[in-house]
């Protein structure tokens, strides 16, 4: 998202979010009349209001340009340098980036002036809370495979990341067939829905989320135990992103990554990325299974006696 703040010094800054629709656009207007201090916004939605003179940057202090690399690989960085062009030479700016491509690195020192770099680096022991695993087979077998390896796993929540928005809702109808509290995160899925699923992520209403890279930006859930990459990513900045969503808040988490025998040549590039082994992991047996059947009935039995007493 853009982010344009216009005043720093409003303790309780009222803040206008700007985003698809028609019918959203027109409420958009009349809130930015009555003025904002703070507007968060998609890159379209914000040229939209510039061009249409509906969002006025004459005093705009401060921009936060967040998700940086995400906005270059979802081919958004031509719509944010117009926007850039348009706002008042003397500003702050700031730009969070999880990685930092050579693009980003360009537009940095295009529109930041002497800018400070602060780069936060994970402890190695911090990395290490994270277990990294792959499982070698089929395509036509990803189905199966994926339903053995969320049987066999005692955890929290999980994160299965898919390709394509269809990809995702052909995994999730056949999790919630088997038996799963499962919910999809696409780029098809309204931003208030959007919301809901997350909240029902946080407080276990959901304990499987198949989603998308681009609709999983920015995800923050701690009780993300397992990621499984049901897709190979795109690249290694995409796997980054995507096993971060586990292993959070000193928590440990696991990662499992589905290749097909082609695909196998590209696992050393991401074990540089993560600079952790990918360990070779076998298709969960009807025996690991079965224990952690047992395994998850003594949990819920445990957590029963605790309520009791």
């Amino acid at each position: 998202a853009l982010t344009i703040v216009k005043n720093q010094n409003t303790h309780e800054a009222m803040i206008q979010k700007l985003e698809g629709g028609v019918k959203s656009l027109r409420s958009q207007i009349n809130s930015l009349r009555k003025g904002v201090d703070v507007v968060v916004g998609t890159p379209g939605r914000v040229m939209d209001h510039i061009r249409q003179r509906t969002l006025d940057t004459t005093n705009l202090k401060s921009l936060v340009l967040d998700e940086a690399d995400e906005m270059l690989r979802m081919g958004f960085i031509d719509d944010v340098e117009w926007i850039l062009e348009q706002l008042p030479s003397e500003r702050q700016m700031v730009l969070f980036s999880a990685t930092m491509p050579s693009e980003i690195r360009r537009l940095s020192k295009r529109y930041l002036s002497s800018p400070a770099e602060i780069t936060i680096k994970t402890k190695a022991q911090e990395a290490r809370r994270i277990r990294h695993r792959c499982i070698t087979i089929q395509n036509s077998r990803k189905l199966e495979v994926l339903n053995r390896v969320l049987e066999s796993f005692v955890g929290d929540g999980v994160i299965v990341f898919a390709r394509t928005k269809a990809i995702t809702i052909d995994v999730a109808e056949s999790l919630d067939a088997s038996g799963h509290q499962v919910a999809v995160l696409n780029g098809d899925v309204p931003q208030n829905q959007r919301e809901r699923t997350v909240e029902r992520l946080k407080t276990g209403g959901v304990n499987v989320l198949v989603a998308t890279d681009v609709a999983a930006r920015g995800l923050d859930v701690d009780r993300i135990g397992l990621v499984v990459n049901y897709d190979i990513p795109f690249d290694s900045e995409a796997y980054v992103h995507r096993i971060g969503r586990t292993g959070r808040a000193g928590r440990k988490g696991e990662a499992i990554l589905f290749i097909n025998h082609r695909e196998r040549r590209f696992v050393s590039t991401l074990e540089r990325a993560v600079g952790q082994t990918i360990e070779p992991m076998d298709i969960p047996n009807n025996a690991e299974i079965n224990k952690s059947r047992v395994d998850r009935l003594k949990q819920k039995l445990t957590d029963q006696v605790k309520k009791l007493g």
